[in-house]
């Protein structure tokens, strides 16, 4: 494969590409255009995305007009309680002539050209599908039928229902880690943009909605050359790695480094997590960032769009605050901004 460097017309065309896909997307879902702009970064920096949010504000419509705009071979599951690990390779029916039958599940049905794999409320599913999926994701490979299918462009969206409890099984932290973000997805706030999905017809009928966005807008065969090169063509300064080491160890040792949240104790609060493979992601989809920013170089700001998304889920607390999660873990990403001096 030929580097290409950030001036070449062919990353300034995928560039031209992505702000069409954006704006695809956009046409189906209305007041989130941080949240596409995040789904952009994870698909051209090779990511697999976790989507959660409460009922009923987009998440699926999301990752439907995310699968039709990006192309590719496409295939969905819902999560079900009842769901085995088999499912996603094969399913057994009695034919016509009354003999049992084996058909290639929704993994392999379209084989090794299997680009976008959508799974619809994962938290339904058992751990034993988890298994099987995380595995998929992290080899981009499975063994079925005497044979090994690979996947080399396989890209996985699920959303997860954070609402209900009954009948779920949430993915253990360590196991999220294979995803590259988790995007929290509300109602936009908005007042236009919730007066249109309230009254506008046009957001009332979801297949319709789908329809009218443009399918395969980018070509999913050269993707993963050209989020090679966009990690090539982004520089970091000395200042910005020093940065970026700064923040990993003030998220990881926070009372080392002086950080205070009301009611805690620093030295106890974080478990683990934080991984060199975790910081990896980081940079990868801060480079994205500044490249559809139009720059070639990373700026702190880039680091801090991605961060959240990137590191949340990331960073393990002690049992005893896991129930706080949501309150604690953002004040402390809040708290190692406030912290580490930017260059």
């Amino acid at each position: 494969m030929n580097t290409l460097h950030p001036g070449d017309a062919k990353l300034t065309d995928w560039r031209a590409s992505a702000a069409r896909f954006e704006a695809e997307v956009a046409k189906a879902v209305v007041g989130q255009a941080r949240i596409i702009r995040l789904v952009t970064t994870a698909i051209f920096a090779r990511g697999h995305v976790m989507l959660e949010g409460d009922v009923g504000v987009g998440k699926t419509t999301l990752l439907r007009a995310v699968a039709r705009a990006l192309g590719g071979a496409y295939e969905r599951v819902e999560g079900t309680v009842d769901m085995m690990p088999t499912d996603l390779i094969y399913h057994t029916y009695l034919a016509e002539d009354g003999r049992p039958r084996v058909e290639p599940g929704p993994v392999l049905r379209r084989a090794e050209d299997l680009a976008v794999f959508f799974f619809n409320e994962i938290n339904r599913a058992r751990p034993q599908v988890h298994a099987l999926l995380l595995r998929i994701m992290a080899e981009r490979s499975v063994t079925a039928f005497a044979r090994e299918y690979r996947f080399p462009n396989l890209q996985v969206f699920a959303d997860r229902n954070r609402v209900e409890r009954e009948e779920t099984f949430e993915l253990p932290a360590a196991a999220r880690d294979r995803f590259l973000m988790e995007i929290g997805m509300d109602a936009p706030r908005d007042a236009e943009a919730r007066r249109a999905l309230v009254f506008d017809p046009r957001f009332h009928d979801t297949d319709r909605l789908i329809g009218a966005v443009a399918e395969g807008v980018l070509d999913q065969a050269r993707l993963g050359a050209i989020a090679a090169s966009i990690q090539v063509a982004i520089q970091a300064s000395p200042e910005i790695e020093t940065y970026v080491v700064g923040l990993w160890d003030a998220l990881v040792r926070p009372a080392e480094a002086g950080i205070r949240l009301s009611g805690i104790d620093m030295a106890t609060l974080v478990q683990g997590g934080a991984s060199p493979r975790g910081l990896a992601f980081l940079v990868r989809a801060a480079r994205v960032r500044a490249w559809l920013e139009g720059r070639d170089w990373l700026v702190p700001e880039d680091v801090r769009a991605v961060f959240p998304e990137v590191m949340a889920h990331r960073i393990f607390l002690e049992p005893v605050h896991e129930m706080r999660r949501g309150e604690i873990v953002p004040d402390l990403c809040r708290a190692v901004f406030e912290t580490v001096p930017a260059p």
